[in-house]
């Protein structure tokens, strides 16, 4: 499994947008250049992650681009989320989704909703704000169980 460039880039946005916490609002010139993404695509994931709830802008003088709200209470999840939509490993743990032809008699649909939970639980336990330490991410316990 791996996260698509969008996912990857919408969380070195966030990163680069919690840095200015606190601090003057950043523009999407400002976040492009300090995280070296193009500015169409810094704009872009602007707006998606905007659409999330996760950032606000504002217009005018002062204006510009800030976290929609703390961090700390922002998870990997949410970031992933708002850029490619719920996170399901295989497509019988969507809801409403029944386009898999061994769906009928598949013997590991039934064991698909945990490892789906199990990926969604470690993604939950890391926020934006441990990003933003310069020490490496450590799952908590939580995370293994």
């Amino acid at each position: 499994m791996r996260l698509s460039s969008m996912a990857d880039y919408a969380v070195v946005t966030m990163r680069a947008a919690a840095q200015h916490c606190g601090g003057s609002r950043a523009s999407a010139t400002q976040l492009a250049e300090e995280t070296g993404i193009p500015l169409p695509t810094t704009q872009k994931l602007i707006s998606l992650l905007s659409r999330g709830g996760l950032l606000k802008s504002m217009r005018g003088a002062g204006g510009g681009i800030q976290l929609a709200r703390p961090a700390a209470a922002i998870s990997l999840t949410d970031i992933i989320e708002a850029v490619e939509g719920p996170i399901a490993m295989t497509a019988c743990v969507e809801r409403g989704r029944h386009d898999c032809a061994l769906e009928p008699s598949c013997q590991v649909k039934p064991h698909w909703g945990a490892v789906n939970d199990a990926i969604r639980g470690a993604l939950d336990n890391v926020s934006l704000a441990s990003l933003s330490d310069t020490a490496p991410v450590r799952l908590t316990e939580s995370a293994h169980a």
